[in-house]
């Protein structure tokens, strides 16, 4: 086994309330702000796509809120960093379609396989072997073709209901480039607030929805186990969150000068997978944006509080999973689309940046042309097979980048 030690868990709980400052606090909300906002739409987005229930989204917001939040609660006292763990952005967008020719219980199946296969990779310390096994130019590839609707969905909109969209994309705009504004308030929230208040003058919030509880009931799911789903996700969403996100949260807070627990984080993603995937969530994962702001500032040793009060904020959200899926439904269509569209516009440029600028190149193209054709093979999905024809042809036409990446 290689899992990394803890710190003692007493004197950080001790301490805590005497390392809590006004700015890790601040910067805690605002972490869990973005998390609420944009990261959140696009569950919602998944779900009404892969035609799910309003049950079943508000189960999966629970997993996707509570119970990670109690992981990120026990991570940052534990090792006394600000480790926040939520769900897997990618590995969300690519069971969108996977919905769509395969039931909830086979997708739930190989989320459970994927977390399964983490927990090993982690207790073995394997981890950075299997980040390693696919170039990060060709899974970005990936990611950059799945994300890709998203942002013609944003676009659609203006088509739809311009008036949301445009006040939206304006508000958005406007706010990304008053850099006093950003270090206080993410622009997403401030679109979603432009998009709000014109849902309001305008009346098209959406009456008639269906009756649900205000406190969270988690739908607990029997997974079912299928080559088909095995095969067309567990790869991608083992690589989504072990190289795409884990590597960026780990990233992110190495250049913050922490130390994260790279072989305990992929242990808690894995275990955390396994049980979220019950209630219907997207695999666990160490988030980079939110770590990344709470890592900006306060001094280094305490900013695991901020991620405390990320955590905190994670179970009270968790627990008012169907409140807070009733009002996301209740909205336009525009307004869901936009917003999932403008939460995408960064990752999907930091995608194609990574994708396209270096080495691996012509791998990563071809990677991104099947992935956007999302023609399935086999009943298998195009994700899959685009890891597949990416890294094939990669090996027969790019091997100087092979060698070089020795």
């Amino acid at each position: 086994m290689s899992i990394e030690r803890t710190e003692p868990m007493a004197p950080a709980r001790r301490a805590f309330f005497r390392d809590l400052t006004a700015a890790n606090a601040a910067n805690g909300l605002v972490a869990f702000l973005f998390a609420a906002s944009g990261p959140a739409v696009l569950i919602l987005a998944t779900g009404i796509k892969g035609g799910l229930s309003e049950a079943d989204i508000a189960s999966w917001l629970f997993g996707a809120f509570f119970l990670n939040g109690l992981i990120s609660i026990a991570f940052c006292f534990a090792w006394r960093q600000p480790l926040v763990f939520f769900w897997t952005m990618p590995g969300t967008v690519l069971i969108g379609p996977a919905l769509g020719h395969m039931t909830f219980p086979e997708v739930i199946g190989a989320s459970m396989a994927t977390g399964l296969l983490m927990l090993a990779l982690g207790v073995t310390g394997w981890v950075r072997r299997a980040m390693e096994a696919v170039p990060m130019p060709i899974v970005m590839g990936m990611v950059a073709g799945v994300f890709l609707q998203f942002g013609l969905d944003w676009v659609h909109a203006f088509e739809g209901q311009f008036w949301i969209a445009a006040a939206m994309t304006a508000a958005y705009i406007l706010a990304s480039a008053a850099p006093t504004l950003v270090a206080r308030c993410p622009p997403l929230l401030v679109a979603l607030a432009a998009g709000a208040a014109v849902i309001a003058l305008s009346g098209s919030f959406a009456p008639g929805l269906e009756e649900a509880p205000m406190l969270a009931a988690p739908r607990f799911h029997v997974p079912q186990f299928s080559w088909t789903a095995m095969l067309e996700l567990v790869v991608p969403l083992a690589i989504t969150v072990l190289v795409v996100q884990n590597g960026q949260g780990i990233a992110v807070l190495t250049a913050a000068g922490h130390t994260p627990p790279i072989d305990a984080i992929a242990v808690a993603c894995g275990a955390g997978s396994v049980v979220t995937a019950l209630v219907g969530s997207a695999p666990t994962c160490l988030t980079g944006p939110a770590n990344a702001i709470i890592s900006a500032g306060g001094a280094r040793e305490t900013q695991y509080t901020a991620g405390v009060i990320v955590g905190v904020l994670g179970l009270g959200f968790g627990l008012l999973s169907p409140l807070f899926t009733r009002l996301l439904l209740a909205a336009p269509p525009a307004f869901i689309a936009t917003l999932a569209g403008l939460a995408m516009l960064r990752v999907l440029q930091n995608a194609f940046a990574a994708a396209f600028q270096g080495r691996f190149a012509l791998g990563a193209l071809v990677t991104f042309l099947v992935s956007v054709a999302g023609i399935p093979i086999f009943n298998i999905g195009a994700p899959f097979w685009a890891l597949l024809a990416g890294t094939g042809l990669s090996l027969a036409m790019e091997r100087r980048d092979w060698r070089e990446r020795q």
